[in-house]
């Protein structure tokens, strides 16, 4: 155990649309740590008035944020921990903010090597009515600065779609319309400069949504992937690629699939992954040799 990262503060909940999540990742996150010896100290934030009298009375050697979504996972208390001078497990401001940003993330994958799916981006329904007619379908609509899958729906038609862009227009002021990619979907940890091994993911729903990430008990979990060797060192050197070109650091979470044709796509990058009874990075961890514990010292070893 890192002696200068003794007191550990866990900042959990939070203010966004992914809370309920968070509140569970915050408790597996929060018991795993005293399990593996650390002073803890927790704060379910509910308010944002709350945050700097308590870290200032707490006085951490380190944060680890479990805060899925904004002003959380966005760069936005990445960003206060700096100006404040305390350590925090996870990406910096820049990495943290652009890997929230759908979008942006995917003008730097073009950009830098990294496949994505085809897209356009919509910010209102005159947007959309505008371009429902050129649109190849089936498309996911997304909110570009959403997790957890929330506000994220599957269009087959012209109907479809303009529903769902109005579900996401509730959620973001800009929305991301991304082909539709016909294969399987896989999932990469990385932690520090390890990357896991490949998870391959089934949901039996119509496609990965909310309830088959953390409701659902029928999602299929295959790990191993069942990927070959060789295809499984691809999906993992490109979830690398993709999380350095972003800028991240300390861990996180690539999501990937495989079109018709056997080509890799990265779909984003989770730079506070789900830390649930149902999540990922517990998974890969696991398999990996990593219980939960031992975990929560790599972790904390990535901390510069």
């Amino acid at each position: 155990m890192p002696a200068r990262f003794s007191k550990v503060a866990v900042l959990f909940g939070g203010l966004s649309a992914e809370r309920e999540v968070a509140l569970r990742s915050g408790r597996t996150v929060i018991n795993a740590l005293l399990t593996a010896g650390y002073e803890v100290v927790e704060l379910d934030l509910v308010e944002r008035s709350q945050l700097l009298p308590w870290l200032i009375a707490q006085s951490p050697d380190v944060v680890f944020p479990v805060l899925h979504g904004r002003l959380g996972e966005d760069g936005v208390l990445q960003g206060l921990l700096e100006w404040l001078d305390i350590p925090f497990v996870g990406s910096g401001v820049m990495g943290s903010a652009i890997a929230m940003d759908k979008l942006r993330s995917k003008m730097i994958f073009k950009t830098s090597g990294v496949p994505t799916p085809d897209f356009v981006v919509v910010r209102s329904l005159a947007d959309a009515q505008i371009c429902q007619h050129q649109l190849c379908y089936p498309v996911f609509v997304k909110p570009v600065r959403e997790g957890s899958s929330i506000g994220i729906g599957r269009a087959d038609d012209q109907s479809e779609f303009m529903a769902a862009v109005r579900q996401a227009l509730a959620f973001d002021t800009e929305v991301l319309v991304e082909q539709f990619v016909d294969g399987p979907e896989y999932t990469v940890a990385i932690v520090g400069t390890q990357v896991l091994p490949v998870i391959g993911l089934k949901p039996h729903a119509r496609f990965y949504d909310y309830d088959a990430k953390y409701v659902s008990n029928e999602t299929e979990y295959h790990l191993p992937s069942g990927l070959s060797a060789e295809q499984e060192v691809a999906v993992q050197a490109m979830s690398w690629l993709a999380f350095s070109a972003l800028g991240c650091s300390g861990w996180g979470r690539v999501d990937l699939m495989l079109d018709g044709q056997g080509a890799l796509q990265v779909l984003e990058v989770n730079t506070i992954p789900g830390m649930t009874d149902h999540s990922l990075v517990p998974k890969a961890a696991s398999a990996f040799g990593w219980e939960l514990p031992e975990l929560m010292h790599k972790l904390l070893a990535t901390v510069k």
